[in-house]
């Protein structure tokens, strides 16, 4: 299940997702997204809370189609903010960032531990 963190009037959304993420959430989170790009922002700067997560829980199929979709759509991608509590996602952002530095320059990908989701506030507030 997914659901806002809270809302923003600028271009920023923040979600968080509990318990375990399926093709349902996959299709909400791109309709927050795409509101944002109807209020006529170019560019959404995400934040991700994953600590509630439960992988085996999830869809599979619903994250490729996720992973799909980001890829597609990298270029109205803004700031990506992680926040979590998990070694594995800490290790691949910047391996990310590697790919996407080269799609999109300024556009950055940052883990956040749970302890720290101030910082991550404030960086999808950057520009």
């Amino acid at each position: 299940m997914i659901e806002k963190i809270k809302t923003f009037e600028d271009n920023r959304l923040a979600i968080e997702v509990i318990d375990s993420f399926t093709e349902v959430d996959e299709k909400l989170c791109q309709k927050f997204f795409y509101e944002k790009i109807e209020q006529g922002f170019e560019t959404i700067n995400v934040l991700v809370k994953l600590d509630e997560m439960n992988i085996s829980k999830s869809n599979t199929k619903a994250f490729m189609e996720d992973m799909i979709w980001a890829l597609r759509n990298y270029k109205k991608l803004g700031h990506f903010a992680i926040v979590a509590h998990s070694k594995i996602l800490k290790a691949v952002v910047p391996i990310d960032n590697l790919f996407f530095a080269r799609a999109s320059k300024g556009r950055l990908e940052r883990y956040f531990d749970v302890s720290q989701i101030d910082e991550a506030f404030k960086f999808i507030s950057s520009k």
